[in-house]
């Protein structure tokens, strides 16, 4: 410590060292602590939590982003309203139970690589070439990584149906008939539009069930 101070004194003679060190750490730590507000308050806008469902969260960025990347998907205006915001919202909470889900049973997975010809052929349908894909990510303010995010949930959503839910749903002959009969479409049709029909009633009232037995809290006040 008494090198410390001689070494103060030799860089600013005559005593006024101290109080010119002293007037700088304070002008810094203040600035410093302002800064930190600063951070802090900005945080809390862009990331407020909006659900936790059990000791996961969605937080105001996560559907804010979600609702962006819907609407690029379908060539549409981000639709900010309230109404809006609870259904994605809703959507978003469903996702949480089912990714709880997936890693305790470890569902196989779908690849990333996998949905890559998706993603190619939404740009080839959808854009004239890359520029204009990239200037329409730019405006709806998401990263091509948003959307690939995305649309691998969706194969996962998918996947996870398919093996947890159709899997054991059986369907007779007079009723793929007769299905097949009022909307004019092949049998092979008909039972795979069947089984899908049976499988989403069973999954909303597995996730109806879960989400029971689950903390879910909704921060009204984000959502508005």
């Amino acid at each position: 410590m008494k090198g410390i101070r001689s070494i103060t004194k030799i860089a600013l003679p005559n005593g006024r060292g101290s109080d010119r060190s002293r007037d700088r750490k304070g002008a810094l730590r203040s600035t410093l602590f302002l800064l930190l507000l600063t951070s802090l308050s900005q945080a809390e806008i862009i990331d407020r939590v909006a659900v936790s469902v059990g000791n996961r969260v969605i937080t105001q960025s996560d559907f804010e982003r979600q609702i962006r990347v819907i609407a690029f998907q379908n060539g549409t205006k981000p639709d900010f309203t309230s109404a809006n915001k609870h259904a994605v919202v809703d959507k978003m909470i469903q996702q949480k139970i089912i990714q709880r889900e997936l890693e305790s049973s470890r569902y196989p997975l779908p690849l990333p690589a996998e949905i890559v010809p998706a993603v190619e052929e939404f740009k080839r349908t959808h854009f004239p070439d890359a520029a204009a894909y990239q200037r329409a990510l730019v405006e709806y303010d998401i990263t091509e990584q948003d959307l690939l995010d995305v649309l691998l949930w969706e194969r996962t959503l998918l996947r996870f149906i398919e093996l947890r839910f159709e899997t054991g749903i059986q369907v007779t002959t007079q009723e793929i008939d007769a299905y097949a009969l009022q909307k004019s479409v092949p049998s092979a049709d008909a039972e795979r539009a069947l089984i899908s029909d049976r499988a989403d009633v069973q999954v909303d009232q597995w996730l109806r069930e879960v989400r029971r037995r689950t903390d879910v809290i909704v921060h009204e006040e984000v959502l508005q």
